[in-house]
């Protein structure tokens, strides 16, 4: 937002000498003559209205908003209605809410030589919003990349029989693995459900 305003500086500051050059001194008198017939009252109250409308910030129940100030982690806030300095603050909002993550189709060789084509669903949310944030660039790109390689190296390291037999299990060895690598970054994996076997 901050740099939006930046690069429309030059052509408001063009407009308005063009603007003064055309119209002269005449209007600059008469803005003047009206600001300084201003109540300081009434100049304060604007000053305030202004300053409120730009910090005042509403984060609905399902999202957190973690807050730097001058770069610096501050904390997460919400939900609700809190106040943030302008140009000083800065917020990043965190969906908190359960994301279903595909997880593409993964062409494995199990432990007794056969190629098969395994996929899933993976359910997982963020449980630390401030972590998410911090410690990983893409959370939601992180996780699909661990879940890939844990679906591959995990049913690899079975037999087709046991594949195809025991699915919760290997649904719970998944949902371990993948929680516990994900867990630094503030992500809780929910459940691992294997889609589909060819």
């Amino acid at each position: 937002m901050m740099r939006g305003a930046l690069e429309v500086l030059p052509f408001i500051l063009f407009f308005a000498v063009v603007f003064a050059f055309i119209f002269g001194s005449e209007l600059i008198k008469i803005l003047g003559g009206f600001i300084m017939g201003l109540s300081p009252f009434v100049v304060i109250l604007v000053a305030v209205v202004l300053f409120l409308a730009v910090s005042i910030k509403i984060v609905p129940e399902y999202q957190r908003a973690v807050i730097f100030r001058l770069g610096r982690v501050i904390g997460a806030k919400g939900p609700g209605l809190f106040i943030l300095i302008p140009v000083i603050d800065r917020m990043v909002k965190m969906d908190l809410r359960t994301v279903t993550l595909d997880v593409p189709t993964q062409d494995i060789i199990t432990r007794d030589n056969v190629s098969v084509s395994v996929d899933a669903v993976v359910y997982f949310r963020v449980v630390d919003p401030v972590k998410a944030v911090v410690e990983v660039e893409n959370y939601y790109y992180a996780t699909s990349q661990i879940a890939q390689t844990t679906l591959r190296s995990v049913c690899g390291s079975v037999e087709l029989d046991e594949l195809l037999a025991e699915r919760e299990k290997l649904n719970i060895t998944l949902q371990e693995i993948i929680d516990r690598q994900t867990d630094p970054w503030g992500v809780k994996v929910v459940s691992v459900e294997l889609k589909k076997i060819d």
